[in-house]
């Protein structure tokens, strides 16, 4: 049976509950098998009298119909309570539209049920914005929307029963001061992190079986679902081949993802379409290059210059070895054991993106000339108060950063705080802050 894990992502819930008052929907979107339907029934069952889960991958179409015509909200309200043999009571009731992109028309009703007042409403979706499940309806303005991502290392800690490492690291950060000897179980226990995931199915298969076989098997079981989903939006496999080639492109150690060479020509409103569409997936994360980085970095985004990441670290990994069984991957050992080869370093970039993310950050990185052949660059821009944290990332403990310093000199006005990411222990070195991988959360 799976478990119901804490997720911080129920504190905004009951903010919006409360702070609302039926005012507004609020739909929860992310990425398939992330948690989204668990968290929301769990919410309806602690905050409510009552409530009505309405899924639309299983209602039958009479249910779904019934939004097709709003001008009767009682004949609504009387089917569903009949049908789901549930009291509503005004104001003390919820009722969860789950996987509402099956049902544009219900969401499109969001508006007028709000204005009702009766009841609150709570959305879940994936794939929410893509063409095909908006261009016929009205989006209403009523709706909130928050996105769901996989566990964070904090929450991924709280399931394994530890509610205490996390704030005394965070004091230790705020502290500026290493953990010394702690420093060591604490990069094990983020490894680990890194190789299991978020995803709540891939931790329970962990708790369960203290196997990582049989973790990989399940996330292989996730990436096959993402797939089977691409496929339905796109039957010539275009959008599958970018998203399974991310590992590849960034283990290139180019600057940017090149999609023309993974999929040939297409004409640009194709290529927008198809990665607009792996982007609302939620299943990856865009990084992108900005042009002249200053505080606002959104004004000077290049659009034909990104990066792509997985949502998930503990995917990205199985990903990586995509086309090989577990027993041939070497890659669980060698990074519990903390001899990961030079090249699977974007590992880490991957899991520094995802923290970043998490915590509210839009990605961006920075390239710029060294030379005639050789670029710089940034791997992260964080924007804090007036100025720039630009963010370096290793997958070992050096603590050179050329590019680092080189960035900082060309934009001394604009830098605040820099950082470099790295295996090792917290560390000054000189203008530079050197932080263990597991304190990105604390940017």
């Amino acid at each position: 049976m799976e478990k119901i894990f804490k997720r911080k992502l129920y504190d905004r819930l009951l903010k919006w509950k409360n702070e609302r008052q039926g005012r507004t929907a609020i739909l929860v979107e992310g990425a398939r098998r992330v948690g989204k339907s668990t968290l929301v029934e769990e919410f309806a069952k602690n905050e409510y009298e009552s409530f009505i889960l309405v899924d639309f991958n299983q209602a039958p179409k009479y249910i779904k119909d019934l939004f097709d015509d709003t001008t009767s909200l009682n004949n609504i309200f009387m089917r569903l309570q009949q049908h789901y043999q549930v009291t509503l009571e005004p104001r003390k009731s919820l009722i969860v539209f789950d996987e509402v992109q099956k049902c544009p028309q219900a969401r499109q009703a969001i508006k007028y049920l709000v204005k009702d007042g009766r009841y609150d409403y709570i959305e879940t979706g994936s794939l929410i914005s893509i063409k095909k499940n908006t261009q016929d309806i009205t989006i209403p303005s009523e709706e909130e929307r928050v996105t769901m991502y996989p566990l964070d290392y904090e929450e991924f800690r709280w399931v394994l029963g530890d509610n205490i490492s996390l704030k005394i690291i965070k004091q230790l950060f705020e502290s500026r001061t290493p953990l010394d000897v702690s420093h060591r179980k604490a990069m094990n226990d983020f490894r680990l992190y890194m190789l299991v995931g978020g995803m709540p199915q891939a931790i329970n298969t962990y708790l369960e079986t203290n196997n990582l076989s049989l973790v990989d098997q399940t996330k292989r079981e996730i990436i096959r679902l993402y797939l089977d989903d691409f496929q339905k939006i796109d039957s010539t496999g275009k959008i599958e081949r970018l998203f399974l080639n991310i590992p590849a492109q960034l283990s290139r150690n180019i600057s940017r993802y090149q999609p023309y060479s993974v999929v040939g020509d297409q004409s640009e409103s194709k290529m927008v379409e198809m990665l607009q569409a792996l982007s609302e997936s939620k299943t990856t994360l865009f990084c992108h290059n900005c042009t002249d980085p200053n505080v606002g970095m959104s004004l000077t985004k290049d659009l034909n210059r990104y990066k792509i990441f997985l949502a998930d670290t503990g995917l990205f990994v199985t990903l990586c070895f995509w086309d090989k069984d577990y027993t041939e991957n070497v890659i669980y050992d060698k990074l519990l054991g903390d001899k990961l080869d030079a090249n699977l370093g974007y590992i880490y970039e991957n899991v520094v993106a995802q923290m970043l993310a998490t915590t509210g950050n839009r990605l961006f990185y920075y390239t710029f000339q060294k030379d005639e052949k050789h670029n710089y660059e940034i791997d992260f821009l964080l924007s804090r108060g007036n100025k720039l944290c630009p963010i370096e990332v290793k997958s070992s403990g050096y603590k050179t950063h050329k590019s680092l310093d080189a960035f900082c000199e060309k934009f001394s006005s604009r830098v605040g705080e820099r950082y470099l990411i790295y295996t090792k222990d917290f560390v000054k070195n000189g203008e530079t802050t050197c932080l263990p991988a597991y304190m990105t959360m604390f940017l």
